[in-house]
């Protein structure tokens, strides 16, 4: 037998060896937050993190390394390496996380960074070195430069959309995600505003970005993390909510049904919640069949419509559903009309398999539908009404009436009563999870209190993936889906604005906006007062400062159309905090209250160049003595305070302003800015 030469089998084992650390190679990634287009912060030690192979070398190299005007590194990451001023190096740990902190030069660019390890490489174009901010909140944050037609207007939306081009102002729209448990990753890109781009940017948070970036002539970078509907305590760690009794039932509740959920939704098939109306149209769960006529939904749920759909097995549930019934008529003679209360929040309407319409993205959830039906698509006899109702959350429902209509019959047709149903796709931890027409739902978890509500999801799935990435500061705009707990939201809000700071390992600052008058719906009537005055009183916390909207609300509609307005006062308080411009950026805040016989005296804080009232005059302020019953007080300006009194109070003690659901602003600073809602109550 002939000999192999003892080389050749170090070869084949080498081979062998390289191929099969190839094929457990982890790839080199870094994360999403890092893209062409992205912002990082100027002048400041900024982290880029990823992952690649246990203890690899990764090398990071910016293009502005001859950039005189760097800081001097300071490094404090474990493994981290500073070759020299121009390449960046640090090595993976265990699980092959990498985290490397690079020096920024001032604002500019367009720059790259290229991330290297021996074998592969990353490079980012496109990056811009400038401010960057986090904008965060409910719907009034997450609202669109394009707004939510009809109901929720932007005051000159179609005007700035059309004039958005600006390559220096830049978002990161971070995906709506739920999570019992805190994540390090997040999806998304960063996109530059263009008039293409710029209508689905929240647009409180782009006139804030606009008016920076026209007075500091610098790049600006938004990154976005807001979803409608959503308090507080969803955007608050859970080591935070200790300190609140008050959620520690609820918070048990959703872990305890992680194990329960993991089950029932591992290895279905997930996509991504669509970010954009036109993702939202292409949206698809391989159901199309549903639609059609002859589709055989004999096994499906009854469900009786109008009403609710987001309920089955008695839990309540976000996602997708279908609801099918069979309708008679007799002439076809002329086309039809649907009609349908609402659908909240999204519907893809059939008649026979053909799409007669449909409303998708956010903002619908409260706008009639009439669709017109051809007669080309209808025959004499039965016919069949498919709708995919989709709820992102919140109450799921179909309003009525429901009814078909011609423009001569005499009567419409109701189609309210029994409808088959069936559940297509649940929204769990900030996917899709879809599921074919055959599955079982008999077992189908309880997923209710798993909601956007729910304490600490929102932090965990869209704060803190982003806590290494530097940002200048933080704009807020939520309180309305608290607004019936102030006395929590005292401490809670607070504590919310200090977790975020802890996480990020220094106290930016952190702007809000102080909700606006709107006639709230509730038991307890004239509540949101008080919950303004408990943002005012956050203001104690420092580094803070506030927004107030007493002038610019609607009391018939919570989302106020001024949004440019909003955008410029919280981008006056970052100019004057924090860029050095000399400028009053709040209206006049309570100071203290004194007493002149049966009179009271206010002072006030930012009067700037003074106090005034608006062509009605001064209102909206109360008295009170040691009862604390309150009486509508005469109030004039004297100087910089305002003198209050009522003739029946001979030894008034406290005075308030502002102080309803619906109360509008007749107070300002001479810089035209309103002063608070606030009481001179012990606090």
């Amino acid at each position: 037998m002939k000999k192999v030469p003892i080389l050749f089998f170090v070869f084949i084992l080498s081979f062998c060896s390289n191929k099969t650390k190839k094929n457990l190679n982890k790839e080199l990634t870094v994360s999403s937050l890092f893209k062409d287009h992205m912002v990082l912060q100027q002048l400041d030690n900024i982290t880029i993190w990823g992952e690649s192979d246990p203890y690899q070398v990764i090398t990071i190299t910016p293009s502005w390394q001859n950039d005189t005007d760097l800081k001097v590194n300071s490094v404090d990451e474990v493994d981290v390496d500073v070759k020299s001023t121009d390449v960046f190096s640090g090595k993976a740990q265990s699980d092959g996380k990498w985290r490397i902190k690079i020096p920024t030069p001032k604002a500019g660019g367009p720059y790259s960074i290229k991330i290297s390890t021996t074998e592969e490489s990353i490079k980012i174009n496109d990056v811009m070195i400038g401010e960057v901010w986090l904008a965060s909140g409910q719907s009034n944050m997450d609202m669109p430069l394009k707004g939510w037609m009809p109901n929720d207007s932007i005051n000159d939306s179609a005007n700035t959309i059309a004039n958005a081009k600006n390559p220096s102002i830049r978002f990161f729209k971070v995906p709506f995600g739920l999570s019992t448990k805190p994540q390090d990753s997040i999806a998304g890109e960063w996109v530059t505003s263009s008039p293409e781009t710029a209508k689905d940017f929240s647009a409180t948070a782009y006139f804030f970005a606009k008016k920076l970036q026209q007075e500091l002539n610098v790049p600006i970078g938004i990154i976005q993390s807001a979803v409608g509907g959503t308090p507080a305590e969803a955007w608050t760690s859970k080591n935070t909510l200790k300190e609140f009794s008050d959620f520690n039932k609820t918070i048990d509740e959703i872990s305890g049904m992680e194990s329960k959920t993991k089950t029932w939704f591992k290895n279905r098939k997930t996509q991504p919640i669509p970010q954009t109306t036109e993702s939202w149209k292409d949206i698809s769960f391989n159901d199309v069949s549903v639609s059609k006529a002859d589709f055989n939904d004999v096994n499906w749920e009854i469900i009786s419509l109008p009403g609710r759909f987001d309920i089955i097995n008695d839990n309540q549930f976000d996602g997708a559903m279908w609801f099918r019934k069979k309708f008679t008529i007799e002439d076809i003679s002329e086309d039809y009309i649907l009609k349908i209360g609402a659908v909240d929040d999204m519907d893809a309407t059939y008649i026979n398999g053909e799409y007669v319409g449909g409303l998708v993205g956010t903002g619908n959830h409260n706008i009639l539908r009439v669709y017109t039906i051809p007669k080309s698509i209808l025959k004499v006899g039965e016919n069949t009404i498919a709708i995919r109702g989709i709820d992102t959350g919140g109450p799921g429902v179909i309003s009525g009436p429901i009814t078909l209509e011609t423009k001569t019959m005499a009567s419409p047709i109701s189609l309210e009563g029994k409808w088959k149903s069936k559940l297509i796709a649940d929204i769990y931890n900030g996917q899709f999870v879809s599921y074919d027409l055959n599955t079982d739902m008999s077992k189908h978890p309880d997923t209710g209190n798993l909601n956007s509500g729910s304490p600490t999801v929102l932090y965990n799935a869209m704060i803190n993936p982003l806590m290494s990435y530097t940002i200048k500061g933080a704009i807020w705009y939520q309180g309305e889906s608290n607004v019936s707990r102030p006395e929590q939201y005292k401490k809670l809000f607070p504590a919310m604005i200090n977790d975020w700071r802890t996480q990020w390992k220094y106290d930016f600052p952190f702007y809000f906006v102080q909700i606006a008058p709107y006639t709230y719906n509730g038991d307890e009537q004239n509540k949101s007062q008080k919950l303004r005055d408990a943002q005012r009183m956050a203001l104690k916390t420092k580094k803070t400062g506030m927004v107030v909207t007493l002038d610019i609300g609607s009391e018939f509609n919570i989302h106020p159309s001024e949004k440019q307005e909003i955008g410029n006062r919280l981008a006056g308080l970052a100019l004057a905090n924090d860029y050095g411009k000399d400028l009053v950026a709040s209206g006049p805040l309570f100071k203290n209250v004194k007493t002149d016989g049966n009179k009271l005296i206010v002072s006030f804080e930012s009067v700037g160049k003074g106090l005034m009232t608006d062509k009605n005059g001064l209102s909206n302020f109360e008295i009170a003595g040691v009862d604390k019953k309150y009486m509508p007080a005469h109030a004039k300006i004297v100087n910089e305070t305002v003198v209050v009194s009522n003739s029946n109070i001979s030894n008034p003690v406290y005075v308030r302003y502002g102080w309803s659901d619906t109360a509008t602003a007749t107070l300002f600073n001479k810089e035209g800015l309103p002063a608070s809602t606030f009481t001179s109550e012990k606090e």
